[in-house]
C-alpha cells in the first residue's frame, strides 16, 4: 500500500485525536516501520489495519466509521496533492467514472508497484450510478469515505446504498449512488 495513505492516516489521527492518541496508537501496534512512513514508500497493508483497529479501541469509534471519516479527509488530501485529477471534471460522476481508466492509469505511471482496487460502473440514469468496488484488502468503508469526500468537494447531495457481495468482508461491494437534482 502506498505511503501517501499512511502519511495521510497519521495526519488524520493527529488532527482529529491529537498527538497523544497518535503516539499511543503507534506504540501499541507491532509495526515493522515503527510508524515511520514516507508518502512515496510502499508498506504492508497489515500495518494500517493494525493502526485502525487500535484507534477504534482507543477512541471507541467503530472501524467502519473511522475508515469513512478518514476517507473523506483523504479525498481532500489527494485533491490538494494531485489537483490534475479533478481539473478536467465538472462533477462527482465525471470523476468517479474516470477512476479506473484515467486516474489509476496515472497512479500506475507514478507507482508501477501500486496494488489498487478496481472500480467498474454502470449508469442507471443521468443521476444514478452503480459502482462496483473490488479489492483483496477489503477497504470498502474507506472507498465509501472517499466517495463522500468527492460529493462534498463538488457540493452535491447524494444517497448512497451499498451491498457487500463478499459475505461481509468488504472485498466486493456495490455502491448505488443517486444524486439529488440541483
Amino acid at each position: 500500500m502506498k505511503g501517501v495513505i499512511f502519511t495521510g492516516f497519521l495526519e488524520y489521527v493527529e488532527t482529529r485525536f491529537g498527538s497523544l492518541v497518535t503516539e499511543n496508537m503507534i506504540s501499541s501496534c507491532d509495526l515493522a516501520t515503527d510508524g515511520a512512513y514516507s508518502s512515496v514508500g510502499t508498506y504492508r497493508h497489515s500495518e494500517i489495519v493494525q493502526m485502525i483497529c487500535k484507534l477504534s479501541e482507543i477512541s471507541g469509534i467503530s472501524i467502519p466509521l473511522l475508515l469513512q471519516d478518514f476517507g473523506k479527509r483523504l479525498f481532500v488530501l489527494l485533491v490538494s496533492t494531485y489537483p490534475e485529477a479533478v481539473d478536467c471534471t465538472d462533477d462527482s460522476f465525471s470523476l468517479i467514472t474516470a477512476i479506473e481508466n484515467r486516474i489509476h492509469v496515472e497512479v500506475r505511471k507514478l507507482y508501477p508497484d501500486a496494488d489498487l482496487p478496481t472500480f467498474s460502473h454502470e449508469f442507471l440514469g443521468a443521476d444514478e450510478l452503480k459502482l462496483l468496488y473490488t479489492s483483496e484488502r477489503g477497504l470498502a468503508d474507506l472507498a465509501h469515505g472517499l466517495l463522500l469526500g468527492c460529493f462534498e468537494y463538488y457540493k452535491e447531495e447524494v444517497v448512497i446504498t451499498r451491498e457487500d457481495l463478499s459475505g461481509g468482508t468488504g472485498k466486493k461491494v456495490v455502491f448505488m449512488i443517486s444524486r439529488m437534482a440541483k
